[in-house]
């Protein structure tokens, strides 16, 4: 392999070259460019750099942010919405007892209910716990 020293690969930058724009039908000249490597690379590279700023800019200043997922919240707006969840989440809760209260209400002796229903259930004990006692 070819081994490039620092030089070489400065002078190589370094050259100049013509870019000639012609039309293709008469030949004529329309445009001629003098560039380098370095010139090119420092063309774009500041084309890129103001492009990525414009964006950042367009972003920042206008209300372009607010449909970015996650970039428009901060500390005291996402604690502020973590509150008014568990609020929200505990006036369900609330509402949800007080549905379970009003409907034990509507079906027990308080409408003229007074039928009771009582457990039935026959205790089978052993005979050793009768005993012991």
């Amino acid at each position: 392999m070819v081994k490039l020293d620092a030089g070489s690969t400065l002078k190589r930058l370094r050259n100049r070259y013509r870019l000639v724009v012609m039309n293709d039908d008469t030949y004529e000249e329309v445009a001629t460019f003098k560039l380098s490597r370095l010139s090119v690379y420092i063309m774009l590279s500041t084309i890129f750099v103001l492009l990525v700023g414009l964006t950042v800019a367009l972003i920042v200043f206008t209300p372009l942010k607010y449909y970015i997922p996650g970039a428009n919240t901060d500390y005291k707006s996402a604690m502020e919405l973590r509150d008014m969840k568990y609020k929200v989440d505990e006036a369900n809760r609330q509402i949800l007892l007080l549905q379970q209260h009003d409907a034990g209400l509507r079906k027990g002796p308080l409408r003229g209910d007074n039928t009771i229903v009582l457990d039935t259930t026959k205790l089978i004990i052993p005979k050793d716990e009768i005993s012991n006692d």
